[in-house]
This record gives structure tokens, sequence and C-alpha cells, in this order.
């Protein structure tokens, strides 16, 4: 595990958005997860030691294209995106 706060496709990237040829949707949503990192970064300062129940599984919409779901898991200092839905 990194010492470091990082994000990463659950179960793998082929898993969540594999088959996904939509470039634009793929970067905004990697830089939403980057922004998400920052954040969780910040309020937990050493989430290895962080000993509460995980943040549950939230949602963030990416305007005209879709939305993602993920999950903040302080004890692996990750990000976790699981689920990436495009709009028709």
């Amino acid at each position: 595990m990194s010492d470091a706060w990082g994000w990463e496709y659950d179960p793998s990237p082929e898993h969540v958005i594999g088959g996904l040829d939509h470039l634009v949707f793929v970067a905004q949503i990697e830089e939403k997860a980057d922004e998400l990192v920052r954040a969780a970064a910040a309020l937990y300062l050493d989430g290895t030691k962080y000993e509460g129940p995980s943040p549950r599984m939230k949602q963030e919409i990416i305007r005209g294209y879709g939305m993602f779901v993920y999950q903040v898991v302080p004890r692996h200092q990750r990000v976790y995106i699981r689920q990436v839905t495009l709009l028709a």
C-alpha cells in the first residue's frame, strides 16, 4: 500500500470504464477524482491511523456527461471509483 493518498478504479479500470470510448468524460472523472483525493488528504491527515467507520459511497455528477460513484477509504488512503454511468 502506498504511503500517499491516491485514487483508483475498483475493482479495475476494465470493470469500471472498460468499453467507454468517451475520452472527455473519462478525463473529467479523473480530474474530479484528483480533487477528491486532495480533499480527503486534507480531511484525514494520517489516514492510516484513522479508526472510525469508512465514509459511505457518494456520487459526483459531471454535467452534460453522466455521473460516477466513489468511496473514500481513509485507512487505505484511497478514493475508489466504483461505478461510472454515461448519459444516453
